[in-house]
């Protein structure tokens, strides 16, 4: 990648701000699939994120938008909760056993915990 190209996706990277956050997740066991979705929106009032705005033009920002590394943390504690729920819902429904849902949900916590550690550690992914 040339130079300008690089800035012009670190500019683009440092603006950039995320009003919801989405995860949905399925399990496939013996009786079948088991679905969970999750979606967040971040004090916003309007689907767009564009209530209250305080500046006009290109460099606009909703006030209460999230940073790509808040959007990040946000998006793997709601990605959490879909994969816990869609191992749960396996379980109840009789898809798979009570030991790989416990299993499946001690991994999964490990699991982001450490992205969401190395997310916090991390100087180059924007935001506060």
């Amino acid at each position: 990648m040339q130079a300008t190209t690089i800035e012009f996706v670190n500019q683009v990277k440092s603006k950039l701000r995320v009003t919801k956050v989405v995860a949905t997740r399925s399990v496939k066991g013996q009786r079948g699939d088991s679905f969970a979705g999750f979606s967040s929106a971040w004090n916003s009032v309007q689907e767009d994120g564009t209530q209250g705005m305080e500046e006009v033009g290109e460099d606009a920002v909703p006030p209460q938008a999230m940073t790509l590394k808040e959007a990040k943390v946000a998006h793997f504690l709601l990605a959490m909760q879909a994969d816990i729920a869609a191992y749960q819902a396996a379980w109840a429904g009789g898809s798979i056993p009570k030991s790989s849902m416990d299993d499946a949900i001690r991994n999964l916590r490990a699991n982001y915990l450490t992205l969401i550690s190395e997310t916090l550690e991390s100087k180059q992914q924007g935001g506060k």
